[in-house]
């Protein structure tokens, strides 16, 4: 038996089993090397986003491995962890480091996540992989079929599900705390980062930089400035533009309320855009059918300055605070309205952290409703019982999440309305689309 399975069962057994021992279905029980024993951390990506994911799940595993295609972003995290086993390229890491890793974490560029993502899974290893989970809305659906064929546990970065009134919210509206909700208005600062461009001119890569390992499964391209570290997120090539960055975010209140999935059409409004970078603005609609009792409804996104009619913040009255503490009133910079037929619900924030507020003639209904220990004791905890999935896991939650949010890059790509088929992952209106659904990898990738 090797040593990597040895440690899996392990991580598995139950903090209440408190014997020096573990069982692992259809196995016999062996004895434990160690009670105390750490799941041991691969991590991938280890700047910005991944800096703040290492840090955090430090304080529930060990930090074994450390892997980032920018020496310098890498050299100052293993001064930190003081790490032996540092790599730039994430499939050497887990070649030669799978045997002794547990866990996976994955915070690079969204092109990239599903390969990693589902490498690590194919291994046996439990995967926490930044928002948005895929690049792709295919890569989506197979990261969810490879985590539950695998049995191993999973979850997006998208911190703000663990959040406590977010859920609670959920379930007031879930219960009826708005009557019946026919439309839904999400709004976004993003992006942030230039879009609707054209490519910089091609330049040497930095001797800090392994840019064949950046590139990964995208098509390949010279390396120019408006990449790394940050503004990839414009290139339909490497991003998802300001829908894929903050809808997994934005979206969560209404996914977890209203069972946000399948929808039967999308349709786009925004300039004209070359298919190579995002336009720099629009305004996406979205069509749910009824689904398993839950009444239609109509989803509104928009970002790059557009907003929601101010008619509809009627009887709004939370104001937001900005940095330098001024109030701000409805809508502030990112948020989510709900209209209901009884009521209405005002989040704001990215993730609602900035206030909640119902406005209608109701009474707040008091709710039953799965409390979070914090977003990464989440996934931890589901590593070691493997009913306890955390709440942003790959099959059940992110994995259709994500399909969602990106169905409204078709829409965009098309500048169109796309109507759209959920089982088979096609549209029904515009064959083209395809190369988007499911994108071509480079050789030496694979989902």
């Amino acid at each position: 038996m090797s040593l990597s399975t040895n440690r899996r069962r392990f991580l598995q057994s139950t903090a209440a089993a408190g014997l020096g021992y573990w069982v692992a279905g259809g196995v016999e029980a062996a004895e434990s090397r160690s009670p105390n024993e750490k799941i041991q951390l691969g991590c991938i990506g280890v700047g910005g986003k991944g800096k703040s994911d290492v840090d955090n799940m430090s304080k529930f595993g060990k930090i074994f491995a450390l892997c980032d295609v920018d020496s310098t972003t890498l050299d100052g995290m293993v001064q930190a962890y003081k790490t032996e086993h540092n790599f730039s390229d994430f499939r050497e890491m887990l070649d030669k480091m799978g045997d002794r890793i547990d866990a996976v974490t994955v915070s690079i560029p969204d092109h990239n996540h599903a390969v990693a993502a589902a490498k690590a899974m194919k291994m046996g290893k439990h995967v926490h992989c930044q928002k948005p989970l895929t690049h792709s809305i295919w890569e989506a659906r197979r990261l969810g079929e490879i985590a539950r064929e695998k049995g191993v546990a999973t979850q997006m970065g998208n911190q703000y599900t663990a959040h406590n009134p977010m859920r609670k919210a959920a379930y007031q509206i879930r219960e009826g705390q708005l009557g019946t909700v026919n439309e839904v208005h999400i709004w976004t600062n993003r992006p942030v980062w230039p879009q609707g461009e054209k490519r910089a001119p091609a330049k040497p890569v930095p001797s800090t930089l392994n840019w064949e390992a950046w590139i990964g499964p995208a098509p390949f391209r010279p390396f120019a400035d408006g990449y790394h570290p940050f503004s990839w997120r414009g290139w339909w090539d490497f991003g998802t533009g300001a829908l894929g960055d903050m809808a997994c975010h934005t979206c969560n209140l209404p996914f977890m309320a209203l069972n946000m999935r399948d929808p039967a059409s999308v349709e786009a409004e925004c300039p004209e855009h070359d298919g190579d970078s995002y336009p720099a603005r629009s305004k996406i609609k979205f069509e749910f059918p009824e689904l398993d009792g839950r009444a239609a409804f109509t989803m509104n996104w928009y970002d790059g300055g557009n907003l929601p009619p101010k008619e509809l913040f009627k009887g709004v009255t939370l104001a937001t605070k900005t940095d330098d503490g001024k109030d701000v009133p409805p809508p502030c910079a990112s948020g989510v309205l709900l209209i209901g037929d009884k009521a209405t619900m005002y989040a704001a924030g990215d993730y609602a952290e900035q206030g909640i507020q119902i406005v209608g003639d109701v009474k707040e209904l008091d709710v039953d409703y799965p409390r979070s220990p914090g977003h990464e004791k989440e996934w931890f905890m589901a590593m070691k019982d493997s009913k306890k999935p955390a709440m942003s896991n790959f099959p059940n939650y992110s994995g259709p999440l994500t399909e969602t949010i990106l169905l409204g890059n078709l829409a965009v790509f098309k500048r169109g309305k796309v109507e759209w088929d959920p089982v088979n992952l096609k549209s029904l209106n515009d064959p083209s689309l395809a190369k988007i659904v499911h994108p071509k990898f480079r050789d030496g990738y694979e989902v």
